[in-house]
């Protein structure tokens, strides 16, 4: 176990903060029907700005655990109290997402009580929650070199698992295909297709099979935590371009590892695709890499350079990132539920009226769209900001 540092890395926090904003940014938009490329998933195979969000956030939550539960295991205490800390969080997580999955419990149009058939199980929190759980877990029972070496097993054994097991009812096994995956297949057979994601029925993007590469991601954030926090033989008298000498080292390591990933994962994609939605292999390898790059970017300009200016909003943000990703789920759902009169009489949704009324009066509906998710974030950022100046943290 590394020696923890006091010290709180400023750019961590700014990093999470990106995260989570980009998180609501791309999942409010005016429209969903104008939405500019970068903003919005892949189809498929490859990869756009947006595939990058989630794997960075399970990154962090990587790097968070390393944190958190370093700074107790070296304090001391009941191991029993540690373990139930992270139980009570991980169920508590996992429930939200539940409960954001039904929200808002009845169907206004229908006049009904929604069907508890019908509700999913997987979701965004869920998947934080299992990653949380198990890599929480590995970390007060193993070391680095055994978490690289778990890592990189479930990674292999997942590609195992997606290419070369027979899917039945299938002609041929190929990520390729939406439902002709493990993966999907899986999902299809435990929660049936009323309880996936009902934008497609066939497959889930958080369903229980690709959870376990997801692991990886989130393992990736724990060793790079565990390098962060890593220090070299103290210098007797060490002076301030001892403790300089010490973050380029870091930092060096943070961009030597992110390159080496991201070549990694590119040239695994030629046998295994880039694929968020299955959350590939590749896709881990790869992400993994640019989250090293961007952290790294991160720690040179904020924690080195003391550039910290610019950082501030998003500060602010990661301070209350989980509060702000359910408060804009609430929110956007709400906006969608509620009916307001619209055009010829007709009752629309209050997102809809919005967007309409004062978007679309000035610009190009993928213009407004943008704009409309972009004041969507300077709310928010007032209303964190709000929070951060009380010092109120909302922590699950």
């Amino acid at each position: 176990m590394p020696e923890i540092a006091n010290q709180r890395l400023v750019s961590l926090d700014a990093f999470r903060g990106i995260t989570i904003a980009g998180m609501v940014l791309v999942n409010n938009p005016g429209s969903w029907d104008a939405i500019y490329p970068p903003l919005d998933h892949a189809e498929w195979n490859g990869w756009t700005p947006t595939d990058l969000v989630f794997p960075f956030f399970l990154f962090i939550v990587g790097v968070a655990i390393t944190f958190s539960l370093g700074k107790r295991v070296a304090a001391g205490g009941a191991k029993r109290d540690l373990y139930l800390k992270i139980f009570r969080r991980a169920v508590l997580i996992f429930v939200i997402g539940l409960i954001l999955n039904t929200f808002p419990f009845y169907d206004f149009a229908k006049g009904e009580w929604l069907d508890p058939g019908m509700v999913r199980i997987m979701g965004v929190l869920q998947r934080i929650a299992i990653c949380y759980l198990v890599s929480s877990l590995m970390f007060l029972h193993t070391n680095w070199r055994q978490q690289v070496i778990i890592a990189i097993g479930l990674l292999i054994v997942y590609w195992f698992l997606m290419t070369f097991i027979d899917v039945p009812g299938c002609l041929t096994t190929s990520v390729d295909l939406k439902p002709c995956n493990l993966a999907a297949y899986i999902d299809r057979s435990i929660f049936g297709e009323n309880h996936m994601w009902q934008q497609s029925k066939v497959y889930d993007p958080e369903g229980l099979l690709s959870t376990i590469p997801a692991i990886a991601t989130t393992i990736a954030g724990m060793l790079t935590g565990a390098w962060l926090q890593s220090e070299r033989p103290a210098v007797v008298g060490g002076s301030t371009s001892d403790e300089s000498s010490e973050q380029y080292r870091k930092v060096s390591g943070l961009f030597f590892f992110g390159v080496i990933l991201v070549a990694l994962g590119w040239i695994w994609s030629f046998w295994f695709p880039i694929n968020k939605r299955l959350w590939t292999s590749s896709y881990v390898v790869f992400t993994a890499g640019l989250a090293l790059c961007f952290l790294g970017t991160c720690y040179w300009l904020i924690d080195i350079k003391k550039f910290t200016t610019w950082a501030k909003p998003f500060v602010v943000f990661g301070a209350n990132a989980i509060a702000l990703y359910i408060g804009s789920e609430i929110l956007a759902v709400a906006l969608g539920v509620i009916r307001v009169g619209g055009p010829e009489g007709k009752r629309i949704g209050l997102q809809d009226w919005l967007f309409s009324n004062l978007f679309l009066t000035w610009a190009t509906p993928i213009n407004a769209s943008l704009a409309m998710a972009v004041c969507t974030i300077l709310v928010w950022l007032f209303l964190m900001w709000l929070l951060y100046r009380k010092r109120i943290y909302i922590r699950l």
